[in-house]
């Protein structure tokens, strides 16, 4: 997801040198409000027709709501197929102007570009070749980071495969996206930049096989699904965060400009990177996707009101090269609060920082 957001905010503002991507975008957006027109127009048809025999008398008013239920739910299954369909139109495009990019010089100036190797996929938007290096020790970044989350208990913190845990252990199922302004502390040769900035993290827990989140009661717990077929779950949460860290350069490269010595914060350096963060609570969904004897495809989204902790403050140790970040964060206040009647509720994340916009 942050990969796809990422590429289209760097399409939007290339608009003018890639016209034909720009182009395979709206035909993509043009196609998808075109699906649900046509449907719903269909749609719209049919259930004329029933209000039609309703007034006529040929039908009762419980074959009516019966009738006007199975056409809604037939035409939405219908736009969902479609759009599902159209996805790969979109990726195809994104694909295309990732290769279109590979191994750009960063140096190039005066366009926007996009560049991917050992450091990630980074992109830079308009900026103009400057001789100055003080300039390039101030920036705004924009990042991604994709994770694999997991839940421990108090006594073991760092227990991220637990086999007791309620939920399973997946590769990667959470995210983060965040715009940062990072600068140096100290004299221009300094090896050592604070970052703070703003972000959004998208968490997911999936329970183990058969199972689902439920609340009753003012509590929430996992429990077995028995309503049909299950074919997908998840508890969704997601936070508005701010990170503020410090990072060392450990193998720093200097440059000199008009006497006086630099830090070149262009080069590739290799970084250690320390931080704490604190987050409020923006969502929190349960998603079950299932099937019955009625429908194939039924989709319920539910809020969450209990069990989840409005607030989440946290630390991060990690590690750097370039635009290519490894890191550990790890919550110290609970996930879920005493009404969650689970056995782990304290969040632990690895990821992976592969994005990077620079303003």
């Amino acid at each position: 997801m942050i990969f796809m957001a990422a590429v289209m905010a760097f399409t939007y503002s290339a608009a003018q040198e890639k016209p034909d991507m720009n182009l395979q975008i709206k035909l993509y957006s043009k196609k998808i409000d075109s699906i649900v027109v046509a449907e719903k127009s269909k749609m719209n048809a049919e259930l004329d027709i029933v209000d039609k025999d309703f007034k006529d008398n040929k039908i009762t008013p419980e074959e009516k709501e019966k009738q006007r239920s199975e056409i809604a739910s037939k035409y939405q299954q219908s736009i969902n197929e479609k759009v599902d369909a159209q996805q790969s139109e979109l990726q195809t495009a994104t694909t295309e102007m990732v290769r279109n990019a590979v191994f750009m010089d960063r140096d190039s100036t005066g366009k926007n570009e996009m560049w991917l190797g050992f450091n990630g996929l980074n992109m830079k938007l308009g900026q103009k070749k400057t001789k100055n290096p003080k300039q390039s020790l101030q920036t705004l970044e924009l990042s991604g980071s994709i994770m694999g989350a997991g839940l421990t208990s108090k006594k073991e913190p760092f227990n991220f495969y637990n086999k007791d845990s309620d939920t399973r252990n997946t590769i990667i199922n959470s995210s983060e996206m965040a715009i940062r302004y990072e600068d140096q502390i100290g004299g221009f040769k300094s090896p050592v930049f604070y970052r703070v900035g703003l972000g959004v993290r998208f968490d997911q827990y999936v329970p183990k096989y058969g199972k689902v989140f439920k609340q009753e009661d003012s509590t929430l717990f996992v429990d077995d699904f028995d309503r049909g077929n299950l074919k997908k779950t998840q508890l969704n949460i997601t936070y508005l965060y701010i990170p503020v860290d410090l990072r060392f350069v450990l193998n720093p490269k200097y440059t000199e400009y008009d006497g006086v010595q630099y830090l070149d914060n262009k080069k590739r350096q290799l970084s250690l990177v320390m931080g704490i963060y604190g987050g409020v609570k923006v969502g929190s969904v349960n998603y079950i996707k299932y099937s019955n004897e009625n429908s194939g495809r039924i989709v319920e989204r539910e809020r969450i009101m209990h069990g989840v902790n409005d607030f989440i403050v946290g630390g991060k140790f990690g590690i750097s090269y370039g635009g290519l970040k490894i890191f550990v964060q790890k919550d110290f206040t609970p996930i879920f609060n005493d009404s969650a009647l689970l056995k782990n509720k304290y969040g632990v994340q690895i990821g992976i920082e592969f994005v990077n916009v620079i303003f």
